[in-house]
């Protein structure tokens, strides 16, 4: 068994077309069935504001599954700590014994978390887009972009933050590489003119509505990734022409799509008609995966003017896929 720490995995793995084409090829074994995915483990440890998520996935015919333990402690900050932290422990598919443990507190789930937004960019974006509204200023905001980066040539960022000072701070980081980077007071403005629109935020209330949205604006929301976050607005999901997510069941229970499966139990228990949505919590329109998309090669964006969005929580078939790549660098 090996251990690799965060400074020798960060050195290897970084934001490239390699790594890109790494969870891409996950994403598409998933689509294909090739891949063996339990739902998150996951612990909320609520005196500490803390919660701990497991991640883990086996794709079939790769030599290594990874397991992934990701805590998020949200005090930490207070403590002059970081808020996310976490390992992966990579076992041989063949023997079940441990072949390595990345010690990469949080940077491979960072990573990998980005490549997924630029791989649902380049399926679902309009291949001219060059400008991007980027809503949140942390470190997926940042991250996002650097990786579409690799897929659409983009030129211009719009900000928007709820703390006006962090999408200031966050434009001057963004301007060392070159881009046009502007800072507004609302969503709507820095929408306004997007071809794409990232999503990067711990919102509890939708903070993007299809009125902020224009006409062939891809969207992706990548921040609702637990029971209790939502960024969309459901009028916007109804307006898309087309509505995608890294895995349907994981969006109806972190993700997006949780607003239909609650309305209808809530409906239920209210009337004892059917509910809006269908007593199955079905949400008024097609649910396609993004997994589907790549390995039948299906084309969703059918004009210019289409509105794509494109729901990611995060999968464990992403940790195997960048582990898998990350040890093939660090072993050669």
């Amino acid at each position: 068994m090996q251990l690799f720490n965060r400074d020798a995995i960060s050195s290897a793995v970084t934001l490239d077309r390699d790594a890109l084409a790494a969870i891409e090829e996950g994403f598409r074994a998933l689509g294909r069935g090739d891949v063996v995915q339990p739902p998150i483990l996951s612990m909320a440890i609520e005196e500490s504001n803390g919660e701990v998520d497991v991640k883990t996935a086996h794709i079939r015919g790769f030599e290594r599954f990874a397991i992934k333990v990701s805590p998020g402690f949200f005090d930490n900050p207070k403590l002059g700590l970081p808020s996310l932290n976490g390992l992966m422990m990579v076992f041989s598919a063949k023997t079940g014994l441990v072949d390595a443990v990345l010690f990469d507190e949080g940077y491979l789930t960072a990573i990998r978390t980005a490549l997924a937004g630029a791989i649902a960019a380049k399926h679902l974006s309009r291949e001219n887009s060059r400008r991007v509204a980027v809503l949140g200023a942390g470190e997926q905001a940042e991250l996002q972009v650097r990786a579409l980066q690799l897929v659409r040539d983009i030129d211009t960022v719009d900000v928007w933050a709820r703390k006006r000072d962090s999408a200031e701070a966050y434009a001057e980081r963004m301007r060392t590489l070159g881009l046009e980077v502007n800072v507004h007071d609302s969503v709507k403005a820095a929408c306004a003119q997007a071809d794409i629109i990232v999503t990067t935020t711990p919102a509890r209330t939708p903070i993007l509505t299809a009125q902020d949205v224009p006409e062939g604006a891809h969207v992706t929301a990548m921040g609702s990734d637990s029971p209790d976050k939502r960024e969309l607005d459901e009028s916007l999901m109804t307006r898309a022409d087309a509505f995608v997510c890294d895995t349907r069941a994981q969006s109806e229970t972190n993700g997006e799509l949780k607003i239909f499966s609650r309305r209808a139990r809530s409906d239920s228990r209210a009337s004892s008609g059917p509910a809006d949505f269908g007593a199955d919590g079905k949400p008024p329109f097609k649910v396609y995966e993004l997994g589907r998309i790549i390995a039948e090669g299906q084309r969703l964006r059918l004009s210019d003017a289409s509105i794509t969005v494109c729901d990611l929580t995060g999968t464990g078939v992403q940790d195997t896929a960048i582990a898998n790549f990350a040890l093939g660098r660090l072993m050669g």
